[in-house]
Formats: C-alpha cells, structure tokens, sequence
C-alpha cells in the first residue's frame, strides 16, 4: 500500500500543519511509514502552499509526490496549478467556496471547510475540517489516529475547536461518500 497525498492552498491555510499533522498519524498512530515534504512561495500569507505526504506499509525510495492519489485543494491557484496532476482515480475535496473553477474528469468531492469552520468559530479549522473529510472519504488513516493526532500537534486552549473542526470534517466526508 502507497498513497500520495497533496494538500495545497495559499499560505495561512495551514496546509503545511495538515500535512504533518496526517504524517503524525500515520507514522506515530497507525504504524505506518510516511514522510512529509513541503513547499511554499515567497510570501509568508497569501502565496501558493503545497505539502505531500507519502503513506506506506513498506519504505519510501523517494518523498516526492509527482502524480496524487489524494488531492485537498484549499485555493482556485492551487486546484488550477496541482488538479491535473492527480491519477486517473485520485480523490480531489475542494473548498466550493474557494475552488470554483475544477474542469477534470475525476470525481470532485466538494467540502465547504472555510464555511463549517466559521460555523465552529473560527476560520482557521478549515485545514482540519479538510483533515476530517479526507480520512473519511480516503481511509488514508484511521479516525482514531487523526483525532489523536490532531490533538497531540495543537496548542490545549484549541484543542475543543480542533476537536469539532475534526468531527465535522469526518461528517462532511462522510456524507459525500453516501452522495449518488
């Protein structure tokens, strides 16, 4: 088993924090091996974000993703600069509230993240809500080790809005799933 993940976004997004927080997961929580990779423009907020993470059973000869099998675009730029370079059957979740424009022919899995976040009180989750509706619809982790750890990689007086962020995520995710 190999999968490769792509999350990517405008800085600030937490993209990079998503990365390693679905690293930690499968490496500290599932036993797995992963390794975390990222990168970002000049700009501290506001440029392009991307971070990959391999998931693996077995060892990982190169850390690099070149084609995803999962894909979390967080940004219009980041879909219209990663979303082709996905295979044939990856799983692609975008922010609809973010990502309108996504001419490919796999299955979009639309999560509003940036909405549900708000909802929850604070925009910032959005990563994590995406973190959420990956492992439901992907599998890429256990339920149990992304909540852990979520849990593990944030400061204690957000740990209850990750917490939600998280489950709402799962939910989201979870609903696309049984989608027709």
């Amino acid at each position: 088993m190999r999968q490769e993940i792509r999350i990517c976004g405008f800085g600030g997004q937490g993209v990079i924090t998503a990365a390693v927080i679905l690293g930690k997961a499968a490496a500290v929580y599932d036993g797995l091996i992963a390794c975390q990779v990222q990168s970002y423009g000049p700009e501290a907020r506001g440029g392009a974000a991307r971070a990959e993470v391999i998931i693996a059973d077995g060892p990982i000869g190169y850390p690099g993703v070149s084609t995803a099998d999962i894909l979390v675009a967080m940004s219009q730029e980041a879909f219209t600069r990663y979303g082709h370079e996905v295979k044939p059957d990856c799983v692609i979740i975008i922010d609809p509230d973010i990502v309108f424009s996504h001419d490919v022919p796999q299955t979009i899995y639309p999560v509003r993240a940036t909405k549900i976040a708000e909802d929850l009180g604070n925009a910032v989750a959005a990563n994590i809500v995406m973190l959420g509706a990956l492992t439901a619809l992907t599998g890429a982790v256990s339920q149990e080790a992304i909540m852990a750890a979520t849990l593990a990689s944030v400061p204690a007086r957000f740990k209850e809005l990750n917490r939600s962020a998280l489950e709402a995520g799962i939910a989201a995710g979870m609903g696309q799933a049984t989608q027709p």
